[in-house]
């Protein structure tokens, strides 16, 4: 086995094969390009990840007659670094190791994944991760999850005198509830773009905070894992927005009400709910408006 630690997965993968044979997909030396890393220094800049990886698959149980939809293709694989690299930015060459081997074991066919990632341009050697998963040892899959009702809720219905009963209304629902709240009308303006993103972030976040006091049912959730985690227990949550947009690859609109929709097509949402006026761009999310004089949603 030790002779083994540092080989390609695929010896990995053989050395510790169950009982039983299986078929082996591989991916060597796939060199991506990609912003990733957890300090200052890494922040607007992309290095080289070089990744590896084995997926053992059953055996087919009839005739494959050459068709490509009858197996995991090597595409599956690609694809899957591919969606992961796409989500947002990360921190942890192991929290993208986990995303793929999660992405590829939802595969039927999968039945054990070995996923390397090594950084190139870090010091002086590679440096990295490697990860073995069976399906069902990662972590929470979206389709474990319901698709979200998002809510934006700009200052004028906060202040409303029907914000209690919206906030019951919306916690009694059945589907996971996430809203989306607005800037302080008197947010300063500082002139220069990333520091004011920053700067309106935060006032997002503190106004989630603030309102997250006045009601015990609401919760605030700004990382993946706290949003998986509050959806799939019922909460009805509060966006706490700097992390998912700050580590976005493709960065939304900044304003509140746009940071609203990018969330809700994020996510997949269900509907998404303005309260007061319709959110004034195009959308393909079903939506609804509520008047700040309408006490039912």
């Amino acid at each position: 086995m030790s002779s083994s630690a540092f080989d390609h997965p695929e010896a990995r993968a053989i050395a510790t094969a169950p009982k039983g044979v299986h078929d082996r997909l591989s991916l060597r030396d796939h060199i991506v390009s990609v912003e990733i890393g957890a300090f200052q220094a890494e922040r607007d800049i992309v290095q080289r990840l070089s990744f590896d990886v084995v997926v053992e698959v059953s055996a087919p149980d009839a005739d494959l007659e050459d068709d490509v939809d009858k197996i995991l293709s090597y595409d599956r694989i690609t694809w899957a670094i591919e969606h992961e690299l796409a989500a947002e930015r990360l921190n942890l060459l192991e929290t993208l190791a986990e995303r793929i081997a999660d992405r590829i074991l939802q595969e039927p066919q999968a039945m054990r994944a070995f996923v390397r990632i090594q950084k190139l341009d870090k010091g002086n050697g590679a440096l990295g991760v490697e990860i073995e998963r069976v399906p069902g040892q990662g972590g929470a899959q979206a389709s474990d999850l319901r698709a979200p009702l998002v809510c934006f809720m700009p200052q004028e219905a906060v202040g409303s005198d029907l914000l209690d009963d919206w906030i019951a209304q919306l916690a009694a629902r059945s589907e996971p509830v996430v809203l989306c709240l607005d800037l302080p009308d008197s947010q300063e303006r500082l002139g220069q773009a990333r520091a004011q993103l920053n700067f309106d972030l935060l006032a997002i976040e503190q106004a989630a905070w603030k309102l997250a006091a006045r009601f015990d049912v609401l919760t605030v959730a700004g990382t993946r894992t706290e949003l998986d985690w509050a959806m799939k227990n019922g909460q009805t949550i509060v966006w706490a927005p700097s992390k998912l947009v700050l580590d976005a690859t493709d960065t939304p609109e900044p304003s509140p009400a746009h940071l609203a929709l990018w969330f809700a097509q994020q996510w997949g949402a269900s509907k998404l709910i303005c309260f007061g006026d319709s959110l004034p761009m195009a959308h393909t999310i079903p939506f609804q408006t509520v008047t700040l004089d309408q006490s039912e949603i």
